[in-house]
C-alpha cells in the first residue's frame, strides 16, 4: 500500500490542497445532476467551482508559475499550463453567462472538470515534482500566495 507523501506545508501543497477542495465540489455537482437537483442548486455550486478555479489560477499565474519558469527551465511544460488556462477559463466564461437550464450547462461543467483533471494530473506528476526538486522557495511563497488568494476572495464578484 503507497503512502501519500508527507505534507511539507509549502507552496505545492497549498495549490494542492486547492485540486482536492475543486475535485470535491466536481463531484458534489456530478451528484446533483444525477439527482435532477433543481437548477439554483446547481447553478450555485457550479459558480462557486468556477469562482474556485478562476482565483486559483491567477494565484498560480501570478506567483508561482513565474518562479517555476525561472527555476525548473521548462517553458514547454510551463506554456502548456498556461493554455490549459486560458481554455479552462473561456469555459469558466461561458458556465458563468449561462442558466443551468440552458441545454448544455450541465455538459460544460462537467468538461470543465475533465479539464482540471487532466491539468492537475500534470501539474502534480511533472511540475509540482520538478519544482520540488528545484531551489524554488516553495516554503516562502505560501504567504504570498496565501495573501493574494485571500485579496482576490474578498474582491471576487459572483456574476449576476
Amino acid at each position: 500500500m503507497s503512502k501519500a507523501p508527507a505534507k511539507k506545508n509549502d507552496a505545492i501543497d497549498l495549490l494542492d490542497a486547492d485540486h482536492v477542495a475543486v475535485k470535491k465540489l466536481f463531484t458534489e455537482f456530478k451528484k446533483l445532476c444525477e439527482e435532477d437537483a433543481p437548477a439554483d442548486e446547481k447553478k450555485a455550486l457550479a459558480d462557486k467551482i468556477c469562482m474556485e478555479l478562476t482565483i486559483h489560477a491567477e494565484i498560480e499565474e501570478q506567483i508561482f508559475y513565474p518562479a517555476a519558469r525561472d527555476a525548473i527551465e521548462d517553458d514547454d511544460l510551463l506554456n502548456e499550463a498556461e493554455v490549459e488556462h486560458a481554455s479552462a477559463k473561456d469555459l469558466i466564461a461561458q458556465i458563468t453567462e449561462m442558466s443551468a437550464e440552458e441545454e448544455l450547462f450541465d455538459a460544460k461543467v462537467t468538461v470543465l472538470g475533465e479539464y482540471i483533471d487532466h491539468h492537475v494530473e500534470e501539474e502534480r506528476n511533472e511540475m509540482f515534482t520538478k519544482a520540488r526538486k528545484s531551489d524554488m522557495d516553495l516554503k516562502g511563497m505560501v504567504e504570498e500566495l496565501k495573501t493574494l488568494k485571500e485579496e482576490l476572495m474578498a474582491n471576487y464578484e459572483m456574476p449576476a
